[in-house]
């Protein structure tokens, strides 16, 4: 007999579709999911792919405001919804909004499994704060289990003093075989798309908002220590949008030799053209819980240049392997491993292979079953 599954999170993020799919696949699971709204236009600018949507889903009716760096988002019509999905097990999304502690009381009226999905990692410059760290604690002692992405996020767990058997695996993915593919094409046709796009023969690449702490400044300084012909045989890209994208420009401007480009903002059928196109992904956050583009880099076969305080570099970046670990902010490293992987083409080649090869182990059917694992296998009762 199947178990049924709800899962609670924030928005119809493009990426976790090819996962919930997965997961409905599963003749284990009978899943539905509760999205509390649709997107977040203020944040980033998504497209919504319901077409794909293969899985028995709702919205929920919501009120959203941003204070200051703070993001409130309210419901209504939760409680009715869970009465009537009617779940054995919930997976929350995070403990942040009042909906998750909706779901969370809920549960523990109806004695229901209440797993919580935890992306964050000790080096997520988002904790820190007292009071949110003391509502974090709280939501975590009333959770049955826990689902993580990869090693940062579970060691991080595991501080709060949760048991090893309590938490669950579930690698985060995109929709590799998607990327690997529509890289492929690209590449039969690389000059056609190259002047399509605009772009330079070579370049280094950047996907993500345009913000301080992904590190865009640094990326842009050490791209500027490299030696002038090198600068003028291999360009910068940066791929997004954000608040600094004006200030990153003029810094470019002012730079000799340099070939820096800003692309905007990319909807995921553009994305796989820059990744097929370009030498290597640079990665330069100083925090973030994951960074799917590492994923997306990675199904398009190119080396890697991460920081370690992303939370996907502890699994998916092999230092001297698949590409360079670096320290966050520390500029000098960041350049000579820009150096390094852009005058040494084997080197590049066999990185970007070992990178196709460790990506295809997280792929939503992975992400999948570690979620469906989690799901199966705690009992009510089993709080530490």
């Amino acid at each position: 007999m199947s178990q049924r599954l709800v899962i609670l999170t924030e928005i119809i993020a493009p990426y976790r579709i090819p996962v919930f799919n997965a997961l409905a696949q599963r003749p284990e699971i009978d899943l539905h999911v509760i999205f509390l709204a649709e997107n977040d236009p203020g944040l980033r600018q998504w497209l919504v792919y319901k077409d794909e949507i293969h899985f028995s889903y709702q919205v929920l009716p919501s009120w959203r405001r941003r204070l200051g760096k703070y993001k409130l988002l309210v419901n209504r019509g939760l409680a009715a919804a869970l009465r009537q999905a009617s779940p054995d097990t919930i997976l929350c999304g995070g403990y942040n909004y009042p909906a998750s502690w909706e779901s969370m009381l809920w549960a523990r009226r109806n004695r229901v499994r209440f797993h919580l999905w935890v992306e964050s990692n000790a080096q997520d410059q988002r904790s820190g704060h007292l009071w949110v760290e003391s509502l974090k604690r709280k939501f975590v002692r009333h959770c049955d289990g826990f689902v993580v992405p990869g090693k940062a996020s579970f060691e991080y767990v595991k501080s709060f003093g949760v048991e090893d058997r309590s938490i669950f695996t579930a690698p985060n993915a995109v929709d590799t075989e998607r990327f690997a593919e529509e890289a492929a094409r690209v590449r039969e046709n690389a000059e056609r798309q190259r002047a399509a796009l605009g772009l330079p023969e070579r370049f280094f690449l950047f996907v993500g908002r345009l913000v301080v702490e992904k590190g865009v400044f640094d990326l842009l300084q050490a791209y500027g220590t490299l030696a002038a012909k090198l600068r003028e045989e291999i360009g910068l890209v940066f791929v997004g949008d954000g608040v600094e994208r004006a200030a990153l420009q003029r810094l470019a401007g002012e730079m000799k030799p340099a070939c820096v480009q800003f692309a905007g903002f990319a909807h995921r059928e553009q994305l796989a053209a820059y990744y097929a196109l370009a030498e290597a992904l640079v990665f330069p956050t100083h925090t973030d819980p994951w960074g799917l583009v590492v994923n997306e880099a990675m199904a398009c076969g190119l080396p890697i240049i991460a920081t370690s305080a992303a939370g996907c570099t502890a699994d998916l970046v092999t230092d001297g392997w698949n590409g360079r670990v670096i320290r966050a902010g520390d500029i000098g490293q960041a350049g000579a491993a820009m150096a390094e992987i852009a005058g040494d083409r084997e080197l590049r080649l066999l990185m970007g292979e070992r990178s196709r090869e460790r990506i295809k182990g997280y792929s939503p059917e992975a992400c999948a079953a570690g979620i469906a694992e989690a799901a199966l296998s705690c009992e009510v009762g089993c709080r530490g």
